[in-house]
C-alpha cells in the first residue's frame, strides 16, 4: 500500500511544506521578536518612523542613517519641522531615535535643525 507521501507525488522535503508551517508561526516569530534575534533592518526603519510621527505629530521625510546597537537599533530619521516659501528655506530637523530588541521606541532626542537648502560641511 503507497504511503501518503508517495501518493502526494512530492518529495519528502519539500519547501511549500516549510512556507506552510513559517505562515502558521506567529507574527513576533517571523520578524524575529521573541526569538533572540534582531529586526530585520526594514522593519526596525518602518517602527521608528511610525513611532516617532506619533509622538511629534509630524511625518518623517526620510531616514539618513540606520545602525544596530547591542539591544536593538539606532536611527537618524528627517523631520519638516517649519514648512517656508521658497522651500529651500524650510526648516528640517534630524532626530536620533533608539529601538529595543521589539522595536519598542526606548529614546529619541533632536539632534539638529537646518535649513532644507543647507549642505554639510563635513567632508
Amino acid at each position: 500500500m503507497p504511503s501518503e507521501r508517495q501518493t502526494s507525488g512530492r518529495h519528502p522535503h519539500d519547501p511549500r511544506d516549510e512556507r506552510r508551517q513559517e505562515e502558521r508561526r506567529p507574527e513576533a516569530h517571523r520578524d524575529g521578536q521573541g526569538t533572540g534575534q534582531r529586526l530585520p533592518a526594514p522593519k526596525a526603519m518602518r517602527l521608528a518612523v511610525d513611532q516617532l510621527k506619533e509622538l511629534l505629530g509630524r511625518a518623517p521625510e526620510s531616514i539618513s542613517a540606520l545602525r544596530p546597537i547591542d539591544d536593538g537599533w539606532e536611527a537618524e530619521v528627517e523631520v519638516l519641522e517649519l514648512e517656508r516659501i521658497p522651500v529651500t528655506t524650510s526648516v528640517l530637523a534630524s532626530y536620533r531615535v533608539t529601538l529595543d530588541a521589539e522595536g519598542e521606541l526606548m529614546a529619541y532626542e533632536r539632534i539638529r535643525r537646518y535649513t532644507r537648502g543647507q549642505i554639510d560641511s563635513r567632508t
